[in-house]
């Protein structure tokens, strides 16, 4: 279908095309598409492809509510505002529910994917925000 069209469009028979130098403009121009349109990169987080620089806006975004915070905020009200986390874990220690919230604040590897190291955990108990940052994640490790 493709090569009906360019034919039509270069006014040729498909004999002169195959033989004649109408088809390296033809080449070239299809080369030089293919090329712009897989040169573009692409990003996913959580699984959703995002623009160039949606993922630098959310960090940015995530960084700027987390300084916001205050010890004591309900999880419900962390998740309203920072919206799905990149990951999560939960445990229940003497009868206390512990939960850490990621979410995706830094940029370290250009692999598509978001990675523990490229987040800042956020640390629940029974529901409310105890405290946020590797050192705490790492004194209430599970």
């Amino acid at each position: 279908m493709i090569r009906a069209c360019l034919i039509r469009s270069a006014g040729s028979t498909p004999e002169r095309l195959l033989k004649g130098k109408t088809v390296k403009p033809v080449l070239q121009i299809g080369l030089v598409a293919l090329l712009a349109l897989t040169s573009t990169g692409c990003v996913y987080i959580n699984g959703e492809r995002v623009g160039h620089d949606d993922w630098r806006e959310e960090q940015r975004v995530n960084r700027e509510a987390i300084s916001q915070l205050a010890i004591g905020t309900p999880r419900s009200d962390v998740v309203r505002k920072l919206g799905t986390p990149s990951d999560s874990e939960a445990v229940n220690r003497d009868g206390e529910e512990l939960r850490v919230l990621f979410y995706r604040t830094r940029h370290k590897h250009s692999d598509g994917r978001t990675t523990r190291d490229e987040t800042t955990p956020l640390i629940f108990k029974d529901d409310v925000l105890i405290g946020w940052g590797d050192a705490v994640y790492a004194d209430l490790r599970f």
